[in-house]
């Protein structure tokens, strides 16, 4: 089927996005509007937007944060906290650091860790600080391998991707999958400000491991090999 040019395609995609956004603002949850906007933002780009709306959809963004940063105090106190830890309460970072400083290269073995006893939501948000005591930052870096693995060996099945559609939902669903052990990781070694997202399919939590399990899957099935003339259009 022959698609239609005069189909507003992009004209629903924003307003997707902005009802997206829109909801996530409401709660208000700052983290996953970004995760959203950067997908969205790298599909439209990779179907061929302009230039000139690239440089427009950045310099949004960036005011955007700076505009948050002042609309909510939930942002502002996470952010002068990441820049000044003495403005305000540090502890689970604090604790995140600790349990990495314990750990060492090694680790102190299997259910031998102790920071976990005291540091909040240490099955779930700062699940990767629990891996960094008990089996040491060598384990964290086969870790963070294996994520890069993952995402990049994805990416190289769709570098040769014909269809639009398998190029675009492929690239969405492994950027998700990239950000969210990027941001859980980061925030858990104090790179950025504190963000409560789960490890995939390490931290605890059954709804996010089937949302990812789905995620996942649907990847798979975009990126396997189709043979017989059996490429999506």
């Amino acid at each position: 089927m022959a698609a239609r040019r005069d189909f507003p395609g992009h004209l629903i995609a924003i307003g997707l996005y902005l009802m997206t956004i829109a909801l996530l603002l409401s709660q208000p949850d700052l983290g996953m509007t970004v995760v959203v906007s950067v997908i969205w933002f790298g599909q439209f780009f990779l179907a061929g937007l302009p230039m000139v709306l690239v440089v427009g959809f950045i310099a949004a963004g960036v005011l955007g944060l700076i505009g948050s940063y002042f609309l909510f105090p939930h942002v502002s106190s996470r952010i002068d906290r990441f820049l000044d830890p003495s403005a305000g309460d540090s502890y689970q970072v604090d604790r995140s650091i600790e349990a990495f400083m314990n750990g060492g290269l090694t680790g102190t073995g299997p259910g031998e860790g102790t920071v976990k006893a005291y540091l909040p939501d240490a099955h779930a948000d700062f699940i990767f600080a629990v891996a960094g005591e008990e089996f040491g930052g060598l384990a964290c870096l086969v870790i963070i391998a294996l994520y890069a693995f993952v995402v990049l060996r994805g990416y190289a099945r769709l570098l040769g991707e014909q269809s639009l559609f398998v190029l675009l939902a492929g690239t969405g669903l492994l950027t998700q999958f990239a950000l969210q052990a990027l941001v859980h990781m980061a925030s858990a070694v104090h790179l950025m400000p504190a963000k409560g997202m789960t490890l995939p399919f390490v931290s605890y939590g059954g709804s996010s491991l089937v949302a990812l399990g789905l995620g996942m899957g649907m990847a798979i099935a975009l990126t396997r090999k189709r043979f017989g003339g059996e490429d999506l259009p």
